[in-house]
């Protein structure tokens, strides 16, 4: 199994930028895909950005051109670099990663887009 850790959240103006990360611990070397997805309230969990073992990456539309995954196996960790946040961002941000069929979350952290 996974463990994962979020941090990076809190809040931003329009227009600023957050840097979450993601830290992994655990059978990480079965993972497959990792992710971010983000759920705001009253709204069902969303796919922001994944990327699998060899480095393919997906984004949703609502932040192509804004959002960048990446991540940093020295440490075991996967970033998510958000710039030209809009309010509409505004969300809990979840990490998860995928071993087969077995599907692992993170607690998330909350991202506030505000002024």
């Amino acid at each position: 199994q996974v463990q994962l850790v979020e941090s990076g959240g809190g809040l931003v103006q329009p227009g600023g930028s957050l840097r979450l990360s993601c830290a992994a611990s655990g059978s990480i070397f079965s993972i497959s895909i990792m992710g971010w997805y983000r759920q705001a309230p009253g709204r069902e969990r969303e796919l922001v950005a994944t990327l699998t073992r060899g480095g393919f990456i997906n984004y949703a539309d609502s932040v192509k051109g804004r959002f960048t995954i990446s991540r940093d196996d020295r440490f075991n960790t996967l970033y998510l670099q958000m710039n030209s946040l809009k309010p509409e961002d505004t969300s809990l941000y979840y990490c998860n990663a995928r071993q087969g069929a077995v599907t692992n979350w993170g607690k998330g952290t909350l991202v506030t887009v505000s002024s």
